[in-house]
């Protein structure tokens, strides 16, 4: 393991690595211990008791944050002639098909979330080899498959994020910018545990979420109690 520079073992001071902060006052803590010169990315984890092999427990999906991601979200359509025109009505940053087809080939990746028409996947299948390892490739779980074009857009546009577990079972998720006000980041926060609750398969025995926790770039992690959050109206 890298050894950790000065300033993140001068925030981990801070940190009290055994105790389960609320969710308030691990939000507090986070602006604490942030030590990035840029607006640094605010993410959640998950750790979650369940098996990814088995397919009802593979959680893959996309939530809204109600307050954004503080991130402009580059949006590519594959469509087709209307469709296509829909999408850039929408607010799509990029949309078509071969020629951007043949662009991902070439190895173009300047967008962030790929949305696709259900006629076109078939030939968007042929650059799975690429798209799958990025997470780029559209699936109808995350709602990226659609003929719901401007719909799907706006909402992603707005600030939709997807998840998916990691074959260990963890989930990560941004919720924002360390500059956003603490009530921002606790109402994103609170979006994704309350997605991460109704996702939970009936399959899974014990205890469910077996750690939470929020970290920004380069800060070190909070563990947060799950109870703090759900008690959050």
């Amino acid at each position: 393991m890298a050894k950790r520079g000065k300033k993140y073992q001068e925030a981990l001071k801070l940190v009290d690595r055994n105790k389960q902060y609320s969710l308030t006052e691990a939000v507090d803590l986070l602006k604490q211990v942030n030590y990035a010169k840029f607006d640094a990315t605010v993410e959640i984890a998950f750790r979650l008791n369940i098996d990814p092999r088995k397919a009802e427990q593979n959680l893959r999906g996309a939530v809204s944050l109600p307050y954004g991601t503080g991130k402009n979200i580059r949006v590519l359509v594959i469509a087709n002639g209307d469709k296509a025109k829909e999408a850039l009505e929408a607010g799509a940053d990029f949309a078509g098909d071969e020629e951007y087809l043949e662009k991902i080939k070439g190895g173009w990746f300047e967008f962030d979330v790929l949305i696709a028409t259900p006629d076109m996947m078939g030939n968007l299948g042929k650059l799975g080899r690429i798209l799958g390892p990025k997470g780029l490739m559209p699936n109808p779980k995350t709602g990226t498959v659609t003929n719901d074009i401007e719909r799907v857009v706006k909402e992603f546009k707005a600030g939709k994020v997807e998840y998916r577990t990691d074959k260990v079972g963890n989930i990560q998720v941004p919720v924002g910018k360390i500059s956003f006000d603490n009530n921002q980041l606790i109402g994103n926060i609170k979006a994704v545990f309350d997605q991460m609750m109704r996702v939970k398969p009936q399959t899974v025995k014990g205890v469910y979420m077996r750690n939470v926790a929020i970290s920004s770039t380069m800060s070190p992690g909070i563990k947060i109690s799950a109870d703090s959050i759900a008690a959050i109206k």
